[in-house]
């Protein structure tokens, strides 16, 4: 380790780094273990909020402590990646597809700056620990992003950035070097409750903070491997692939910028797509546009049964 970098001048390097790779957003909390985000966690799961998604019980341990993920683990470090866009789609009545999952896949894209960040650390600081996360392991990214000062978890049970907004990446290395630790910053929810009104599904609690996944829209269309329950009938509002109404009605992302990561834009096929191209796609034409895209993770089959069911369709 370079013994001549005080705690100031590594964190500062590590902050200038980040940057430098397009991160809009780094804060550093320390390692330890989250009570109060366990006990939180421990309640959602015996709600079932968590519907199928049974690996959300997994690793409850390692989910609440780093050190499980990272013996010796001092830090942990949060970082924030754009990825707001002003394209849209076309046609009105087309099926819709969450923004974030327009471009690349965000955990091949992010997983390699953090790549090269880590080994500009080992550059700098000599031999350390540490393990690289994007939204792919047993870490609760939004508390920790929380916890280094990076955003408060609104209403929407999303991390938002007073000067951003909340169309965001979240990444985490957890590593066995201290740094100079930030603060949380304060919740700006304030009595505002769009989110919470606009959800079609009720997915959100009637005060905020808490989310039914079951009833969300994302998890029907994206995590839920079986037949959409009726429940949802009438409610899906065109979302084929996640859903982006909570964000799109919450007025801090009148600050969201255009992102800057060309990875993330979207093919202009895509957004030239008519509800009728939707509804005759082949599979031909699913790989042929979303091949590559975070898309592939409910597979073609996946999408139609979808794209059916927004159009009360037989599979």
């Amino acid at each position: 380790m370079n013994k001549n970098l005080s705690i100031s001048d590594r964190t500062t390097f590590v902050r200038d780094a980040a940057q430098r790779l397009g991160f809009d957003h780094i804060g550093f909390a320390k390692a330890a273990f989250m009570e109060e985000e366990a006990k939180r966690l421990e309640n959602w799961l015996n709600h079932d909020y968590h519907g199928k998604m049974g690996y959300m019980e997994n690793h409850f341990d390692m989910r609440v402590d780093p050190t499980k993920l990272v013996p010796g683990a001092k830090t942990v470090i949060s970082l924030s990646f754009n990825y707001f866009t002003e394209d849209v789609q076309e046609d009105n009545d087309a099926p819709k597809i969450a923004s974030y999952a327009y471009g690349r896949d965000y955990h091949k894209v992010i997983k390699k700056k953090l790549t090269i960040l880590s080994k500009e650390m080992i550059d700098q600081f000599g031999d350390l620990t540490m393990r690289l996360f994007v939204d792919s392991a047993p870490v609760m990214e939004r508390d920790w992003a929380k916890r280094s000062g990076v955003g408060w978890v609104g209403k929407h049970t999303l991390l938002l950035n007073p000067k951003k907004g909340s169309y965001f990446f979240l990444a985490e290395i957890i590593c066995d070097i201290d740094f100079e630790y930030d603060s949380p910053i304060k919740d700006f929810c304030g009595t505002c409750t769009k989110c919470i009104d606009a959800c079609p599904t009720d997915a959100i609690s009637p005060s905020g903070y808490v989310l039914d996944g079951s009833k969300c829209i994302s998890y029907a269309t994206i995590e839920l491997k079986e037949a959409i329950p009726n429940d949802f009938k009438g409610k899906m509002e065109g979302w084929a692939f996640g859903c982006d109404i909570c964000q799109q009605v919450c007025p801090w992302n009148r600050f969201a910028k255009q992102h800057k990561e060309p990875d993330f834009n979207p093919k202009d096929q895509l957004l030239q797509m008519k509800r009728k191209d939707w509804e005759e796609l082949t599979e031909e034409i699913f790989f042929t546009l979303f091949a590559g895209t975070p898309i592939m993770r409910t597979k073609f089959e996946g999408l139609k049964r979808n794209i059916n069911f927004l159009y009360n369709k037989e599979e």
